[in-house]
């Protein structure tokens, strides 16, 4: 089976690729699309998720709720570290440390950048940042993903 990163690269050739691709992910993983992310960009250790401010996801306040950013973060990750794990290994979140900076309001975009060396067997913590359409850190987040290798599975 492909992985996502090969999807992205197939699709975003195509007209429409970016956005069919983005629905794609809530419709596999359907918590994710509770957020209505967008993939700006996907490559080893590195994706850029956006994710517009709308009513669905605010608190009473009127700012993106906290459980929005850390599905975005979560999302946002998870990604990066599919793109770049080598096809031996699965990763699984296993923890996450997150600081509200400011309030979320406008369209949030979620960035997760670190060194591909991180990826390997046991733990790798992944930090994701969170801007505001005024370039503000409004959140940061270090997810604990655990890696392991796949398990064969036996034929027969």
């Amino acid at each position: 089976m492909a992985n996502f990163l090969e999807i992205y690269n197939k699709m975003t050739s195509l007209p429409f690729g970016s956005y069919l691709f983005s629905k794609g992910v809530g419709f596999i993983a359907p918590f994710f699309g509770k957020i209505h992310p967008r993939i700006v960009e996907l490559k080893p250790s590195l994706c850029i998720v956006r994710m517009k401010d709308r009513r669905g996801i605010r608190n009473h306040i009127g700012t993106v709720n906290a459980g929005a950013m850390c599905t975005l973060a979560e999302l946002t990750a998870g990604m990066a570290v599919d793109a770049t794990i080598p096809g031996h290994l699965r990763w699984i979140p296993k923890s996450m440390t997150v600081v509200y900076l400011a309030k979320g309001k406008g369209t949030l975009e979620a960035t997760s950048s670190f060194d591909a060396n991180l990826v390997q067997e046991g733990d790798a913590r992944i930090p994701v940042s969170v801007r505001n359409a005024e370039a503000t850190e409004v959140f940061t987040a270090e997810i604990t993903f655990h890696i392991s290798r796949k398990k064969h599975r036996e034929s027969g």
